[in-house]
């Protein structure tokens, strides 16, 4: 079994590699190519904890994350998203690799909003703003960054003086991409004229409003994985063009973005788009035309951690990187 940590991984997969591998996973998942049930969620009194599992027999290998949501860690010092990914021979059942999950979960959570961008975002794109500046927020900003050559990315959160701190170390990581960084204390201001927005927090109310959303931008919600939780003004909903999904059906046992507009009738089935695969693969409609605001909502998938953990172990290999454990 070889052991990866974060630094072992980044030396091996880049930005650019872990959105190819998205939308290579999303066009698989498309095609019926991965068994994938939808995850276990455990919610406990101090955090929730999730159990991933993926196998695909076209790549010959299964795979399980765990992952577990601590909001209190940062307090202590540590990721609010923590865990690890394993690595499975689909022939032996040997565990082939464990490696470090939050760092993969971040990784590849960010290519999916960068996959997004890659597709559907407007080809002259200039200006992104991203609200939440968590434990997956420095790799979002990543994501969006290696997507589409910004000249200007803004940054809001709840509390201004993390988003400050979180600014500066993004400054001095993300300077080889030329745009100015920016710290806002005002989300509604952050995403005012922004062609890319994300949104990664974990709140349960909108966390700026859709009036600020300008005609052609496009919105990658990622952090609402329970009913509880909504960062997006459902107003938006009235006013975009397409609604994607990494999966639908993912989406509609966990998401309160989608879920709960649902529920209060602003929002129905009808305005769905689909799956990001199926853009990929020609079944449905992308961008028409660049005043269409589109929303893409992702939770996750546990495929997308088997295709990253997959490529990653490959290329670990051929580079000699990692710890064997036998």
């Amino acid at each position: 079994m070889l052991l990866l940590n974060k630094d072992e991984i980044r030396s091996v997969f880049t930005m650019k590699d872990a959105i190819e591998t998205d939308k290579k996973c999303y066009r698989m998942f498309s095609e019926g190519k991965f068994d994938v049930p939808l995850r276990a969620v455990i919610n406990g009194s101090k955090g929730n904890f999730l159990f991933m599992p993926a196998y695909s027999e076209e790549m010959g290998s299964a795979g399980l994350k765990i992952v577990n949501i601590m909001p209190n860690n940062p307090s202590k010092g540590l990721p609010a998203s923590i865990g690890q990914v394993l690595l499975i021979d689909g022939e032996t059942g040997l565990v082939k690799a464990l490696m470090d999950g939050t760092y993969v979960t971040a990784l590849r959570t960010a290519a999916a909003s960068g996959a997004a961008f890659d597709l559907l975002g407007v080809k002259n794109a200039r200006i992104g703003a991203m609200i939440g500046t968590g434990s997956q927020a420095m790799c979002q900003l990543e994501a969006m960054l290696t997507a589409r050559p910004l000249k200007e990315v803004r940054v809001a959160a709840r509390d201004f003086e993390k988003t400050k701190a979180f600014v500066e170390k993004a400054r001095a990581e993300m300077s080889s991409y030329g745009a100015e960084i920016i710290a806002c204390a005002d989300t509604n201001e952050a995403v005012r004229d922004a062609d890319l927005v994300i949104l990664v927090t974990v709140s349960g109310t909108p966390v700026c409003s859709a009036e600020y959303f300008k005609p052609g931008c496009t919105i990658s919600a990622v952090g609402a994985y329970t009913y509880d939780m909504q960062e997006l003004d459902p107003a938006v909903f009235a006013k975009c063009a397409k609604i994607y999904f990494d999966s639908e059906d993912a989406v509609l046992s966990e998401s309160g973005d989608i879920l709960r507009p649902l529920d209060e009738g602003t929002l129905s089935r009808e305005q769905f788009t689909g799956d990001i695969g199926d853009c990929i693969l020609g079944r449905i409609p992308g961008r028409e035309s660049d005043d269409e605001i589109i929303v893409f909502e992702n939770v996750g998938i546990g495929a997308l951690d088997l295709m990253a953990a997959d490529s990653i172990y490959k290329k670990a290999c051929g580079a000699g990187i990692g710890t064997v454990w036998e």
